[in-house]
């Protein structure tokens, strides 16, 4: 499929050391070079300021959106040019899933990992046809892999929905998988169905 924005997830912190946030800038230059519009939760600090900073970097199109009672606390990006001031959480992830093609996770914390999960989830039952990449920076997703693999194995989780996901330490990788992805068919549950 064609991806001409992604959606991108990822934490207001930097996390430990410097690796974290150069890879979020880096992201966002990769993107940027391609051509893609980022959408992203329009703060200036942490992950989400050095994935903004990595596109604008590189004359990148970056789209923010942040509730207006963050706006103060995760610092709304100064440079970014479009940003949108929305009311709630809910709101900011519905208009984010919205105007993205594809959808990106980076490390952060329990408000990406919801973020992500709820992603996951709306693919699943149809309320959205995309794909999504997991940057797999530092092993830091190897636990989320393994609970797939538990969540599958103890049967709840058919396996096909992982063909939903690209996880990989690679930008290129990710975006390969993006172009050659092909949503699975949703079906009706079966409480019988393991799998």
């Amino acid at each position: 499929m064609k991806v001409n924005s992604v959606t991108v997830f990822c934490g207001a912190s930097q996390g430990k050391g410097n690796l974290y946030k150069e890879k979020a800038f880096g992201l966002g230059a990769a993107l940027a070079e391609r051509g893609i519009t980022i959408v992203y939760g329009g703060g200036a600090v942490g992950l989400m300021g050095a994935l903004a900073d990595g596109s604008l970097s590189k004359g990148g199109t970056v789209k923010g959106v942040i509730p207006e009672f963050l706006v103060n606390r995760e610092m709304a990006h100064p440079d970014v040019q479009h940003m949108s001031v929305v009311e709630s959480m809910h709101e900011r992830k519905a208009l984010m899933e919205e105007l993205g093609d594809a959808i990106i996770t980076l490390p952060g914390g329990a408000g990406t990992l919801e973020e992500f999960f709820e992603m996951f989830t709306w693919g699943q039952i149809g309320l959205h046809r995309k794909p999504i990449g997991i940057l797999d920076i530092n092993q830091f997703f190897d636990p989320l892999v393994n609970l797939f693999e538990n969540l599958i194995a103890e049967g709840f989780l058919q396996e096909e929905y992982l063909t939903h996901l690209f996880i990989s330490e690679d930008i290129d990788e990710i975006l390969k998988g993006f172009d050659d992805f092909e949503p699975v068919e949703i079906r009706s549950y079966d409480s019988k169905r393991h799998r």
